[in-house]
């Protein structure tokens, strides 16, 4: 089936990523960012214990995740990272596979999971109030234009796959901008779907941090609270 048209688009990038953070918490907009043709699940339909929240997607990573518990859940509403504490970057290549059917998906499961899985973070258990299980998650990923025709366009990702890759924190709207990289591999491998030689690079930014509740009174307009920023001086040797 054909997803809803999202009811951010049309604007400008800016005030699309504002919208759609608002709708994804009121449980309005699907996780996809980009119309599929591919049915995928929306991020309230399973329910999870009271108090928890709802989890970011139906779909687990595996049945023993499942078993667990484990997944990442929505944030409250109107949440803000005010509080950056750590970030992490990854890429992830597919070099095989139906672009039309299966888009860009492959590849940015791969920049996420390549982005947080040679990392251990034991200080978010104590840095972030609530622990690991309330630490805000955002994720950021550049992926190659559909096509020449529209360059300003991404390639399709079906984000329930991104969503599903976090064991816990709470996932904030998931960012996906024009970027990453096309490139050729010389073979093509019909029995894996290929109907050319090019790959799909896809870029990933993860980072993880709080909201404090603090809100500054001069946000502007667009009411968007930027993190902390820390400025690092000059030392001299």
């Amino acid at each position: 089936s054909i997803q809803p048209r999202a009811p951010c688009s049309g604007v400008s990038l800016k005030k699309q990523i504002i919208m759609c953070a608002s709708a994804f918490a009121a449980g309005t907009l699907p996780l996809t960012s980009t119309r599929s043709k591919r049915s995928t699940s929306t991020s309230t339909s399973t329910k999870s214990p009271p108090g928890r929240g709802k989890f970011a997607t139906n779909e687990a990573w595996s049945e023993e995740w499942k078993a667990l518990g484990f997944g990442a859940r929505l944030p409250p509403p109107d949440s803000q990272m005010t509080n950056l504490l750590f970030v992490q970057t990854g890429f992830g290549v597919d070099q095989h596979g139906d672009r039309g059917r299966d888009g860009a998906s492959k590849a940015a499961v791969r920049a996420v999971r390549n982005a947080i899985e040679f990392n251990s973070i034991p200080g978010m258990i104590e840095a972030v109030p609530g622990g690991r299980k309330e630490m805000l998650i955002h994720v950021k990923l550049g992926v190659p234009p559909k096509n020449e025709a529209t360059p300003l366009e991404p390639m399709d990702i079906d984000l329930t796959h991104v969503a599903k890759v976090f064991p816990y924190g709470r996932l904030m709207p998931i960012q996906v901008v024009v970027g990453g990289l096309l490139f050729p591999t010389g073979r093509i491998v019909h029995e894996l779907g290929d109907k050319d030689d090019v790959a799909i690079c896809v870029a990933a930014s993860v980072s993880i941090g709080y909201d404090s509740g603090e809100r500054k009174t001069d946000q502007g307009e667009e009411n968007e609270v930027p993190h902390k920023v820390y400025d690092t001086p000059h030392v001299q040797i």
